[in-house]
């Protein structure tokens, strides 16, 4: 089934030449000016996944995330000319999964858009779930329920969380993290491990600053506890 990318862009170069190359790798492809005419757009469209420019008019990338994530958990690719660290853990702690930094080559974006829509859980075919304490992750259906509550996580979160109930106990570096997000690691981006975890943490701990689940390991990284 041919996936929908949201593309948005203030710059009609961009639009066009990330809309021309995804064409020719079979997506379908709608565009976005600023964060405005991407709400609406998204409303419409239902993308499988959305590329965000930060900088725009109207309405900046980071105003877009913040109210289309209380609608929707649709995976998020923010693409920054923007090289600050806050900026990069900004856009991550307001829901977006990945990021590129412009320039970019386009084969190096549609990998990274490929790995993100595998992380959503779209090509999971088994049905397996899994369940530690109170947390049941239902890999079939994509979904996580705590005290049989359902919680809402974005592509990112669920497959982190998957990662780590698959095997309690295991010490995970933030490295080994990365790599089985993405499949391969990229210069930069360790941070997004600490900023994933922190977000999981808010929506399945009781209280995220005394975690019973994920624990740090200091000097070395995270793992999920054994109940």
């Amino acid at each position: 089934m041919t996936k929908t990318i949201l593309v948005v862009d203030d710059k009609p170069n961009m639009r066009a030449m990330v809309r021309d190359y995804l064409t020719e790798e079979n997506f379908r492809v709608v565009v976005a000016e600023n964060g405005q005419q991407a709400l609406y757009t998204a409303r419409q469209e239902k993308p499988d996944l959305i590329l965000l420019d930060i900088m725009m008019p109207k309405m900046d990338g980071y105003e877009f995330l913040r109210v289309y994530r209380k609608e929707q958990n649709v995976p998020v690719i923010l693409l920054t000319a923007r090289l600050e660290e806050a900026d990069k853990v900004l856009g991550l702690e307001l829901g977006a999964d990945d990021y590129v930094i412009k320039p970019f080559g386009m084969r190096e974006l549609v990998a990274r858009i490929r790995a993100v829509l595998r992380r959503s859980g779209q090509d999971i075919a088994h049905d397996e779930v899994l369940r530690i304490g109170d947390i049941a992750l239902d890999k079939g259906n994509h979904e996580v329920r705590v005290k049989d509550q359902r919680v809402n996580l974005t592509p990112s979160e669920f497959d982190l969380l998957a990662i780590f109930m698959s095997a309690p106990g295991r010490v995970f570096s933030r490295l080994d993290l990365l790599e089985r997000l993405q499949g391969t690691t990229f210069e930069g981006v360790a941070r997004t491990v600490d900023v994933h975890v922190y977000n999981l943490r808010t929506k399945i701990e009781e209280n995220a600053s005394h975690p019973r689940y994920i624990e740090t390991v200091f000097g070395v990284g995270y793992r999920f506890a054994r109940d």
